[in-house]
């Protein structure tokens, strides 16, 4: 492997350059990451001099046939040991897991091994097992309108071109009819996606089982992949089997950006926010070990300020347990670790909000960590101008030490807001 195709793995908000650090962008990669930035920019990273700055985004981008890993980060650990970053690949590989990113029908799911060298290479083995399913399983054929001569009239015949074209071929008729086969949209689009996957495809392993898919593959009419065309996709008893292979052939054919220029620096980017990841990550994990509350709803709107002639303003705490109840409680996820600091002033005024439109009778921060940490900060007494006095109004913060074994992780996310839940708190 050239040193220029060498995978590179880095942590959120690392910064690669061309002319400095233990890994090193080309020339020639660098351009096409500020081509792929574009004007508008992208939320992955930003464009520094000489390189680029990753944001809070996680995954893969593939610059040619250069790997790029972004891995999460929440401890102190040494960024340059290898150790280290196996562990935050499996446990992004983990939570991803848990909220049901790779959720697969592929009966050799359990036999799926994730000692693949990048995420990416998860995503298209998990495609792969898809499509193999799909094969085994027998692909749906479905009803097409299709036009064209045929030597037998079978349809209905359209007489301005049968005219055009058979005036000397009276053997011939133009015809529209209704087919039943294989060759429709749906096909089309897993067609195209392992056209993509055997070209992009820097996973030796891979190789044979996607060309032999390819093989298997029944040829498919050239269609063009657009966000609406996934959009007008219906499921239904037959092509329900389909949903995993086609939400995996969508993320990866809407996000694939061919380099029009020279064809070598192609872009996939393949990037998850750490702040939603996280959010869904305690989310399910508290319905998994659902503790001492009867109800756990995620992303719950409410109205908060309107315009006399415009449109209203809504709140949307992450988490809200027990809602409309006496023992109501807010919780908001933030992936960041404090490192000893007070939460930011503008994310307590925000879980203040949620206390009193909510009638909640508990609140709480919930971040990552190096360690497990359960207290509680009082609210200042607002009811006079001056006042220096405490009121009884507290919001929680709640750190939950990362866990290498992401089963384990959830169950202490459930034992620990649980216990804040029922449990009298300690004051800062």
């Amino acid at each position: 492997m050239s040193k220029e195709n060498k995978p590179i793995t880095v942590f959120e908000h690392e910064i690669l350059r061309t002319d400095q650090g233990e890994y090193r962008l080309t020339n020639s990669q660098l351009e096409a990451l500020q081509l792929f930035y574009g004007e508008n920019g992208v939320p992955y990273y930003s464009l520094i001099h000489h390189g680029v700055r990753f944001n809070e985004y996680v995954g893969v981008i593939q610059v040619g046939k250069t790997v790029i890993e972004v891995l999460p980060k929440a401890d102190k650990a040494n960024p340059h040991d290898k150790g280290v970053k196996k562990t935050w690949r499996n446990v992004l590989i983990g939570m991803l897991h848990a909220v049901g990113i790779f959720d697969i029908h592929a009966p050799s799911n359990s036999n799926l091994r994730l000692r693949s060298n990048s995420i990416l290479d998860l995503y298209f083995e998990l495609f792969s097992k898809e499509v193999e399913y799909l094969l085994h399983r027998g692909l749906v054929k479905k009803y097409r309108k299709t036009e064209g001569n045929r030597t037998a009239l079978k349809g209905s015949i359209q007489f301005a071109k049968h005219i055009n074209q058979n005036l000397v071929h009276q053997e011939r008729f133009y015809v529209r009819h209704t087919t039943y086969d294989k060759e429709h949209d749906i096909h089309a689009i897993l067609y195209n996606a392992l056209k993509l996957l055997s070209y992009i495809n820097t996973n030796v392993r891979l190789n044979s089982s996607l060309g032999a898919l390819l093989l298997d593959f029944p040829e498919q009419h050239d269609i063009k992949i657009t966000e609406a065309l996934f959009d007008k996709i219906a499921f239904d008893r037959k092509t329900e089997p389909y949903r995993n292979a086609l939400e995996i052939a969508k993320l990866i054919l809407l996000n694939y950006h061919p380099d029009v220029n020279r064809g070598t620096n192609n872009v996939l980017a393949l990037m998850f926010d750490m702040n939603v990841l996280w959010e869904q990550f305690v989310y399910v994990s508290l319905r998994k070990h659902k503790g001492s509350y009867s109800s756990i709803a995620a992303q719950n709107t409410k109205n908060f300020w309107k315009l006399q002639s415009g449109y209203r303003s809504k709140m949307k705490p992450d988490i809200v347990l027990n809602k409309g109840s006496e023992d109501c409680a807010v919780l908001d996820t933030k992936w960041k670790n404090l490192n000893g600091y007070n939460p930011s002033p503008g994310d307590l005024r925000q879980m203040f909000v949620y206390m009193k439109y909510y009638g909640a009778k508990k609140v709480a921060l919930v971040y990552p960590g190096a360690e497990n940490r359960n207290q509680s900060g009082q609210y200042y007494d607002h009811s006079s101008q001056d006042s220096q006095h405490l009121s009884n109004e507290e919001c929680g913060v709640i750190t939950i030490g990362v866990e290498k074994d992401v089963k384990i992780w959830q169950e202490r996310i459930g034992q620990y807001i649980n216990n804040w839940k029922v449990n009298k708190s300690t004051y800062l």
